[in-house]
């Protein structure tokens, strides 16, 4: 846990932080027109540059909470953690912390929060439509230059249920969007 420490990782460091990554990300979701205090903030995301340093954060995030899920997605494990009490984040409540392990080759330029996911219920199946379904609900919807959108259709091995999801990043801070909670979407994998 030291080296934790160290990188300033540990889960009490990273849960002093928590607050103030929340406050960027309501910032980032004004900036795009997109309203979020009525959402889900379905789970956070951390990034982290090496296995054995993830390996580390995975034993000492699960004294907060139970793994869920630990799926192979896009060829590296991604652990889902959920919360026993959903941990306060600015105006949300999140249930369930997303750490991926890192992928070969890509070193993310920190190591710190990297994302908060929100739920914005849909029908839609594949990325383009759900992004035309957000940009009917929010008409103010605006892509600021500087800001990089990304869609995708991350799929786990054994997932029924499509979860398309957009991404918006800008200064480090990234915002996603996906119809369906993560916890549905684990279950699904069960099923």
């Amino acid at each position: 846990m030291e080296r934790l420490i160290e990188e300033n990782l540990h889960p009490k460091q990273m849960l002093e932080r928590v607050d103030t990554f929340a406050q960027k990300i309501a910032g980032l979701g004004q900036a795009l027109g997109l309203d979020l205090s009525q959402f889900q903030a379905d789970h956070i995301a951390l990034r982290i540059n090496d296995s054995n340093l993830a390996k580390l954060a995975h034993t000492a995030w699960s004294e907060l909470g139970a793994t869920i899920s630990q799926a192979q997605i896009n060829g590296r494990p991604i652990v889902v953690i959920a919360f026993d009490t959903p941990i306060p984040a600015g105006a949300w409540s999140i249930d369930c912390l997303e750490l991926p392990y890192p992928a070969p080759g890509k070193i993310y330029p920190s190591q710190d929060w990297e994302h908060i996911e929100f739920v914005i219920p849909s029908d839609k199946t594949d990325a383009q439509e759900y992004l035309q379904d957000i940009k009917q609900r929010f008409p103010s919807f605006n892509l600021e230059t500087g800001m990089k959108m990304k869609l995708s259709s991350p799929k786990g091995e054994g997932e029924r249920l499509a979860n398309p999801t957009i991404a918006f990043k800008k200064d480090g801070v990234c915002i996603k969007l996906h119809p369906h909670p993560l916890k549905k979407i684990v279950e699904s994998e069960q099923d």
